[in-house]
């Protein structure tokens, strides 16, 4: 679930139909192609020509609206393979390493363990003779749930 202009129930994806082509405008667009930036307030133009970019603000309203810590979100490269943004309360997650062959990008994993840590897995394709190399991260550690058990 991702943060959308058009959305404005939690969930709401759920009534979307899967296999679909994906318009540019719309809840289902806003899913796919809206992207954090650090320097928005609020909602602002996204470079990809599609969607909206969104401040923190947007991450840490939509969170304490649907009583929420985090979201998880991909569909966008970052150069470690995970990104987070807006104080830890948003991650991307990107799991195509060398993307394209254009970019030097790692990839990432999330776990999430029984009590709510997260943890992330990187891989990082080596430039000799075609190596992966995984490496375990254990940190950062995010808190338990506000609403969840124990």
């Amino acid at each position: 679930m991702g943060v959308c202009l058009g959305s404005e129930e939690f969930g709401s994806d759920s009534n979307i139909a899967r296999s679909i082509n994906v318009p540019d405008q719309g809840l289902l667009g806003d899913l796919l192609w809206a992207d954090p930036d650090k320097d928005v307030k609020g909602w602002g133009e996204n470079d990809r020509g599609v969607s909206y970019t969104l401040g923190p603000d947007k991450v840490a309203v939509f969170l304490s609206k649907h009583d929420l810590d985090l979201i998880c979100r991909s569909h966008q490269v970052v150069e470690d393979g995970y990104e987070f943004f807006a104080n830890r309360q948003l991650v991307t997650i990107f799991s195509a390493p060398n993307y394209c062959g254009e970019f030097d990008n790692a990839d990432a994993m999330m776990s999430v363990d029984d009590s709510l840590i997260c943890s992330f897995r990187i891989l990082k394709l080596s430039d000799k003779k075609g190596k992966i190399g995984f490496s375990n991260i254990s940190k950062p550690r995010m808190p338990r749930h506000k609403g969840g058990k124990g």
